[in-house]
């Protein structure tokens, strides 16, 4: 591949996170199709059911409703995207098999020619445009995938297999951004709504596999898509389910009921490694868990009190050294050993050591517990004040556990606080409607860089512009909105990372999220099959393979 580097709108900025960069794949302005992954081009003729069973809770089949891991890995095995991303958040060609910027603010895709709907249908550009104008407008999302278009201001359908996407600025990140929206087709969508996805009716994808049923909480079945554009998977039928409790999650895989598991509990990890019957691979993730207060109100914040019980006039989330109080106040290092048992690294920002917008000099904050103490008093707090922390139940490893942990950490300080912890299926519909005062929270930054983050969850939440989509405490800052903006919009990837840098100091420096520790991702898979670890945690049937 030539390296065209008079033509900086030819570059992204993405550097892998073990290496010198995404950037390379980008410089040419043109991917081959063979340069996507050998599982998507494997040949195994087997009529094998494979059973999954997942911890995360999925809440619908249709792929623009909810940008939330569970769903989205669920959406992969129905939908493609543009342009895929492998086990280690690289980019590889999909739908589209080539890209390129035709002027600074102009991209081309070329796309896939001879690609199937599930009903024998012709994909094409069109189908794109449908799917780029309905991702950002799905009703009653509770955060979705309007992020990821933001930067588009017109779609212009060029033939049947180009399409061209605009932009106000230059946007070196659209190539990786299509890498997260789901190509939907406009005949069986047009005018579907979400619930129509989750019947099947409009779930006709182009992915390697079709949708036989949905039940919610339960399971997915799933069929083998034999015409699949990138070759036909080993699997004749996936039963992916929905396995909440760590308890019976861990006995499901023992029992031999499921073939692979994900989130391994932290309690049987080690029995799960010393069985000679599982494999259990493991990659440094990039999702963070972290805390979120309550920005929406500046008066009295629903499940903070004084100590008498009675609400308080002014939300003390809103007060800077209560928030440095409170994340003071956390031993980190102790939640990763102890609560997660190792299974989690104790950190101060988002993202892993390695990855684009990482800053060095953003430690992990020291615990202080007496610096906590006085920062409360000095924010008018002396004898601190009662407050609930909300927390889901089944959607992320020990995610109640943390938060019982963090309770009694904040008691310690004054902070008498109890913890109602929620299933998924109800957290995530009450947070996004802003009626908690302080919830525990995950997000994984699937771009392996920092603009993900900064846009989707510290954006200004603002449907216009198609920021803070995943922004449920209604954080705000204009500075680090417009810095992140700057970034999004500079070719010149030295220069965008040190303003990627930069907001990481900003927005850790005003905890507008107070950060807590990242995940190692953890499978276990029954021997005789072979599993590709995945950095974003995604549990798919395009990663299992026999050995």
């Amino acid at each position: 591949m030539s390296h065209n580097n008079h033509n900086p709108a030819h570059r992204i900025f993405l550097r892998a996170r073990h290496g010198a960069g995404l950037s390379a794949l980008f410089l040419a302005g043109f991917l081959s199709a063979g340069s996507a992954p050998a599982a998507a081009q494997t040949q195994l003729g087997t009529n094998a059911i494979l059973n999954i069973g997942i911890g995360g809770a999925v809440t619908s089949i249709d792929p623009h409703f909810y940008n939330a891991a569970p769903n989205n890995a669920l959406a992969m095995h129905l939908f493609d995207f543009l342009v895929g991303r492998d086990a280690r958040a690289q980019p590889y060609p999909g739908l589209a098999e080539s890209w390129r910027a035709v002027e600074p603010t102009v991209w081309e895709f070329k796309l896939r020619p001879g690609v199937k709907w599930h009903d024998g249908r012709d994909f094409t550009a069109d189908d794109v445009a449908f799917s780029l104008g309905r991702a950002p407008n799905v009703p009653n999302s509770p955060g979705g995938m309007g992020g990821f278009v933001r930067a588009i201001t017109k779609v212009e359908v060029v033939d049947p297999l180009t399409i061209r996407l605009h932009t106000a600025q230059p946007h070196p990140l659209l190539p990786v951004e299509m890498g997260a929206v789901s190509i939907v087709s406009r005949h069986a969508g047009e005018g579907a709504a979400t619930e129509d996805y989750n019947s099947g009716k409009a779930a006709i994808g182009t992915g390697p596999y079709r949708l036989r049923s949905y039940r919610p909480g339960d399971r997915a079945e799933l069929v083998r898509n034999d015409s699949y554009w990138g070759g036909r998977e080993p699997w004749q039928a996936v039963n992916y389910r929905f396995i909440g409790s760590d308890g019976a999650r861990t006995a499901a895989i023992l029992a031999g009921d499921v073939d692979v598991i994900d989130q391994v509990p932290s309690t049987d990890l080690e029995r799960l490694k010393r069985d000679a019957r599982l494999s259990v691979p493991e990659i440094q993730g990039v999702r963070l868990i972290y805390l979120m207060a309550d920005f929406s109100r500046t008066g009295a914040t629903p499940f903070a009190t004084d100590n008498a019980g009675k609400p308080i006039d002014r939300n003390p989330f809103q007060d800077l050294r209560v928030r440095r109080a409170l994340s003071m106040a956390i031993q980190r290092e102790a939640l990763a050993e102890r609560v997660m048992e190792g299974t989690a690294q104790a950190t101060g920002q988002w993202l892993p050591p390695g990855t684009f917008g990482y800053n060095p000099a953003v430690r992990t904050p020291a615990f202080d517990p007496a610096g906590a103490r006085a920062l409360l008093a000095e924010a008018g707090f002396p004898q601190g004040f009662r407050l609930t922390l909300h927390s889901p139940n089944d959607r992320y490893p020990n995610d109640a556990k943390t938060a019982q942990a963090i309770a009694q950490m904040w008691t310690r300080i004054g902070v008498q606080t109890q913890v109602e912890a929620l299933p998924w299926a109800s957290f995530s519909v009450r947070s996004n409607r802003q009626e908690f005062s302080m919830r525990l929270a995950g997000w994984g930054s699937t771009t392996g860089e920092a603009s993900y983050m900064l846009v989707n969850v510290l954006g200004t939440h603002d449907r216009e512009r198609r920021t803070g989509a995943s922004n449920p405490g209604r954080y705000s800052n204009p500075e680090l909105d417009a810095l992140a903006a700057r970034a999004a919009a500079t070719l010149d990837d030295k220069a965008r990372e040190a303003l990627l840098q930069e907001g990481v100091k900003m927005a850790m420096d005003d905890l507008g999220i107070i950060p807590l520790y990242q995940l190692v991702n953890s499978w276990a898979v029954r021997k005789g099959l072979r599993y590709e670890p995945r950095m974003d945690e995604r549990t798919i049937a395009m990663s299992v393979r026999p050995e």
